[in-house]
């Protein structure tokens, strides 16, 4: 009787677990530091082509979404493979165990037949005094060799079970490490971009941003953030495609997606009431599609830099957005200089015009996917 497959070792998936977790989201929040105020003001619709109010290039804003948006469904798919490699082990280990209860079957039919002899025809013709005994002798040889029949094809049948769920597991394993290699290289990508627009002064704000870092509340906000409610996926995990299909409930009017209005509400239900700007028909970026919102620090309008609890509010919205990113679908949150990515955390962002708009010192920015 050959010996009964095992289960291999999991030690493989330790390392996976752990790569995939040095992609987690940053803990940074936004940054502090000092500026001036001026009068509340509407942000003007950037003309096509023109850096306008959001900063960077077209160019960049479109690696960032990109990678962003190919971060996420790489983690989608992830998260939905390891899912399916928790049930293929637990379908593994009961296979197994029937593999088990099935090969001892076998082997005490293959004892008991050793030990007695199989019934044969002649025997049993032999050994019956009469036709009709033969008949009931006959019978009985028919009914011992379906069931070691039966037993033997739900043996066999187990064994290339328990190889085919061995199989799926392989395949789920290298799914997962394929999936791993994405988002790596989905994070290099927005980093990248991001280093070639902040070329000239990254190195410095880096360390500026760090030191104000330090003094920020972290990704986890203590406990501070409220929980949004999750906005609706696909039975997969994967975000659904949306349009630019329902009014924009802001004084921009226009449209944006059901998504967009979703976090938009969330906000306000958490307390973020304060001026809010979401569709514009002008320029680049995830505005003209009904995917992005600006968060005005000031409680009437776009005014200069925010500063005390202006800036405070500022602080606490972006929070509320990287804490809630993936109940949310955030693409990105820039504010005061500053990007937050899935991928990424918290990056240096210039490119502004050195005014309170293009600078996101007045206003915090939403991208959803």
């Amino acid at each position: 009787m050959p010996a009964v497959a095992t289960v291999r070792p999991a030690a493989r998936m330790a390392a996976l677990i752990a790569a995939t977790l040095t992609l987690s989201l940053s803990a940074a929040l936004a940054p502090f530091g000092p500026a001036s105020a001026a009068a509340p003001q509407r942000l003007p619709a950037a003309a096509p082509g023109d850096v306008g109010d959001e900063g960077g290039t077209p160019a960049l804003r479109a690696q960032l979404e990109a990678a962003s948006k190919g971060y996420l469904d790489a983690k989608t798919a992830l998260d939905r493979s390891v899912k399916r490699q928790k049930q293929l082990a637990e379908q593994l280990t009961t296979t197994e165990g029937q593999l088990v209860e099935r090969g001892t079957k076998v082997g005490e039919i293959a004892a008991q037949a050793y030990r007695t002899g199989r019934l044969g025809a002649a025997s049993a013709l032999l050994n019956s005094g009469s036709p009709a005994g033969f008949m009931d002798r006959a019978a009985a040889l028919d009914v011992v060799a379906a069931n070691e029949e039966r037993a033997l094809g739900e043996l066999r049948a187990t064994r290339d079970e328990v190889a085919k769920t061995k199989q799926a597991l392989d395949a789920e394993v290298q799914e997962q490490r394929k999936q791993v290699a994405v988002m790596a290289k989905r994070k290099d990508q927005a980093e990248r971009a991001l280093t070639v627009a902040n070329e000239r002064e990254e190195a410095a704000e880096r360390a500026r941003a760090a030191e104000r870092a330090a003094r920020a509340p972290s990704r986890s906000g203590g406990g501070s953030s409220p929980t949004a409610k999750a906005a609706p996926r696909n039975s997969d995990g994967s975000w659904p495609a949306e349009s630019c299909s329902v009014n924009d409930p802001t004084p921009a009017n226009g449209c944006i997606t059901p998504r967009t209005l979703h976090a938009l509400n969330q906000a306000k239900a958490a307390g973020f009431t304060r001026y809010v700007s979401c569709y514009r028909s002008g320029g680049s970026g995830e505005h003209p599609k009904g995917r992005a919102c600006d968060f005005a620090a000031q409680k009437n309008g776009f005014g200069g830099v925010a500063t005390g609890g202006d800036r405070t509010y500022g602080n606490n919205l972006a929070a509320y957005y990287v804490n809630n990113a993936d109940r949310l679908a955030v693409l990105y949150v820039i504010w005061y200089k500053q990007i937050w990515l899935p991928s990424s955390g918290w990056r240096a962002y210039s490119g502004g015009r050195g005014d309170p708009s293009s600078d996101h010192t007045n206003h915090v920015h939403l991208s959803v996917y």
